[in-house]
């Protein structure tokens, strides 16, 4: 009785998907972010099954409807997938924080550092930049601290992080302006300040090019996605992640650790940002590689 019921259902779902698609041909509408084929993009992704993927949430069209709120990149999309240009409306933007910058987005000595620190103080308001719907909150004591991930209906995803307390639940929906959270130092902080990024397709882009953080306002009314220009800092985290370090021993020099290594000194001081004569310390890592 089951498999009948099943088999009825579905050549009614087929019936009415057919009969819609065919009355509606005339009226076809562009999509919102063309140029994308969602299809080539994600046909080699794998989706959890705990994913909601029935859910209408923000851009769904771009995201393939995945949603979830334990991955800040669950889409795991290669920049050089992403499709050429994408044109996004930032009309209505609203500045997060009101603050200077006091950490850029770009290299950090072991690890990259994804979006823009901007000063503020503990218990500060926190906005939203534009409306949409939470997707993470979450607490991460080696990093973010208390943070939020909102998905946005312009196909951005923006984070916020290093909050001293969350204002907003899980899949609830925002406005451009509205109070997500409060400022703070929580996870891996040395001072108060909010750490801020901007996504698309899981992949980060500078919130600087994008944003003029001493008006708090974009550049443009609108802001053109490309892959050489957008994504253009790819060859510094391909070259961070082939880098290789030594941690030094007692009795080390720069001559041992470079004959060891199969480099020479004059290389070791070049990719470390030191001289000859530096003094080394036990337990000191060095680049090599």
């Amino acid at each position: 009785m089951t498999c009948c019921y099943k088999q009825l259902l579905a050549a009614l779902t087929f019936g009415l998907i057919t009969v819609s698609a065919t009355a509606n041909d005339k009226d076809k509408k562009i999509p919102p972010f063309p140029g994308i084929d969602t299809t080539s993009v994600y046909r080699e992704l794998l989706i959890d099954e705990t994913d909601d993927l029935m859910e209408n949430h923000p851009a769904g069209d771009i995201y393939n409807n995945i949603w979830t709120s334990t991955r800040l990149n669950p889409y795991k999309i290669p920049v050089d997938s992403l499709p050429d240009s994408v044109r996004i409306d930032l009309s209505k933007f609203v500045v997060p924080v009101t603050g200077y910058i006091t950490s850029r987005f770009g290299p950090r000595r072991y690890r990259y550092h994804y979006g823009t620190d901007i000063k503020l103080q503990t218990g500060d308001s926190v906005l939203s930049s534009f409306s949409g719907k939470v997707r993470i909150t979450d607490y991460d004591r080696h990093g973010y601290g208390h943070y939020v991930v909102i998905r946005h209906d312009n196909g951005l995803e923006t984070v916020y992080a290093h909050l001293s307390k969350v204002l907003v639940a899980l899949d609830q929906t925002v406005e451009a302006g509205e109070l997500i959270g409060l400022g703070g130092n929580t996870g891996r902080s040395t001072g108060s300040h909010l750490h801020y990024e901007i996504r698309f397709l899981g992949n980060a882009m500078n919130p600087e090019k994008i944003i003029d953080f001493e008006k708090g306002m974009p550049f443009m009314h609108e802001y053109l996605i490309t892959k050489n220009e957008s994504f253009y800092y790819q060859k510094e985290v391909k070259a961070m992640a082939a880098a290789k370090y030594y941690k030094i021993r007692n009795g080390d020099n720069l001559s041992r650790i470079a004959a060891r290594n199969g480099t020479s000194v004059r290389a070791l001081c070049r990719l470390n940002g030191i001289s000859p004569k530096k003094v080394l310390r036990v337990g000191q890592r060095i680049r090599v590689r």
